[in-house]
């Protein structure tokens, strides 16, 4: 994932942190913050040290970004978003990370609807 899609300062986390807008299900909290003047979404991956060591946060990490590798044309492009890994996150395959992971961002409404 590029540079240009990531939240990366502790200001910017904070700022989406702020608003209080956040959706959860068992395995991530997603908060978001609507931006107007910006080309594409941005996100923050934030997995605590409740994951287990190093090896496996950042294993759910690469699982995470895979996710939003794959979901990049859905995703509504005024938004910075955080996605927060729960503990039960290590013990998932890649296919119930993107599951949980499609759901959070479902529930936060940052999903285009597909017209069917």
């Amino acid at each position: 994932m590029r540079k240009s899609y990531r939240v990366k300062k502790e200001t910017e986390f904070q700022r989406v942190f702020d608003t209080h807008d956040s959706v959860a299900n068992r395995v991530f909290v997603v908060y978001k913050l609507k931006k107007n003047d910006q080309k594409h979404w941005r996100v923050g991956i934030s997995v605590g040290k409740k994951i287990g060591n190093a090896v496996h946060r950042n294993w759910v990490k690469r699982r995470i970004r895979q996710t939003l590798t794959d979901l990049k044309p859905q995703l509504k492009s005024d938004y910075d978003f955080l996605v927060i890994a729960r503990p039960s996150a290590d013990k998932m395959s890649m296919a119930d990370v993107k599951k949980n992971l499609t759901h959070a961002l479902n529930l936060a409404k940052l999903l285009k609807s597909n017209p069917k």
